[in-house]
Formats: C-alpha cells, structure tokens, sequence
C-alpha cells in the first residue's frame, strides 16, 4: 500500500504539473493522461488522489491563489505606499517570462459557469482581491473606490496576457493616482 508521504509527494507533483501545463496551455487543452505523464505519478495514484480532472484543477488553482495573494500581501507590507505597490508587484508579474494572464480568468473563459467548485475558486479569488484593495483605501474616499482599483488591477492585468510586460501595470498605475487625487481633492472640498 502507498504511504501518506507518498501521497504527498505525488499530489506536489501532480499539481506542479498540472499548474505548468494548465497555465501554459489552457485547462481543456491538457488531458489527465498529459498531467500524469509529466508528473510521472501512475495513472491509478493520480486517480486516488484527485477522482476527476475537476478536483485537480480546483486544486491547482486553490494552490495558485494561496501562493499568488501570499506574493501581493507580501509587497504590501510596510509598502510606503501600498497602492503603488500593487502596480509595482503587477508590472513584475506582467514581466515573468512564463506569464499568461489571469489564471483565474483563463479558468472562467475557458469554463465558464461550471464546473462548480473550480466557479467557487474564481469567485473567493475576485473576493479575496477586492478585500485586499478595500483594505488600501480610506475611511473619507468615496463609496465605489475599491472597485475602479479593482477595475484597474483586472483591466491591466488581460491587457498584459495580450502584450506582456510592465506598461500595462505602469499606465494602471497612472490611473490610480490620477483616480485616488480626485479622489483625495474632492474629500478637501468637502
């Protein structure tokens, strides 16, 4: 019988597998046959550990968005200026060579409205970024500014998977400013 540290180190591969190909090639391109002979995990473990493709793309992306918001809270602690540091971290992220866009998005064009647990992922994600900037504004900014933020965020980051690298965070960023002293000027006037 296989052991549970076994087990564990086949579900790293696996998902390690499953995060390259997927992210690279698009979930519905790369079949279950394609993760296990990447991963080099026999075809039954695979199936033990993850009973359909459904799980292991919920996997890889509950994975996926652990390691990403980790990555973006890190860049904000202590950041002098935390909206700035958001742009900065994305025009880094936009200038990975492997990057690919959203994988949370790809997932949802891909997917769309089902299956329902990797639909799940997608909308804790949205969620869990739209707090993250939430926490970012202030008590006297206008109602609706954490969602033009988080308009910008997602708007930069779909026109990086076209043309990729840091203008698109930098131009995003422009608008931030831009948004947060109209912002700030009309809290004054008030």
């Amino acid at each position: 019988m296989d052991s549970p540290v076994h087990d564990d180190e086949a579900r790293t591969r696996l998902l390690d597998a499953a995060e390259a190909l997927f992210y690279a090639e698009g979930i519905q391109a790369v079949g279950m046959d394609r993760i296990r002979t990447e991963s080099g995990v026999a075809l039954k473990r695979l199936y033990r550990i993850f009973p359909a493709k459904e799980a292991l793309v919920t996997a890889y992306l509950e994975r996926r968005d652990r390691r990403w918001i980790a990555g973006l809270r890190e860049a904000l602690a202590g950041a002098p200026d935390p909206v700035e540091a958001v742009f900065d971290w994305l025009a880094a992220w936009f200038s990975e060579p492997d990057f690919r866009g959203c994988a949370f998005l790809n997932a949802y064009g891909e997917l769309g409205t089902g299956p329902a647990g990797v639909l799940d992922v997608v909308h804790r994600h949205k969620a869990e970024l739209r707090n993250l900037l939430a926490g970012l504004t202030g008590p006297g900014d206008p109602p609706g500014l954490t969602d033009q933020l988080l308009i910008l965020v997602e708007g930069a980051t779909v026109v990086a998977a076209l043309d990729p690298g840091p203008a698109p965070a930098h131009h995003a960023a422009a608008a931030a400013r831009t948004l947060l002293g109209r912002a700030h000027a009309a809290a004054v006037r008030a």
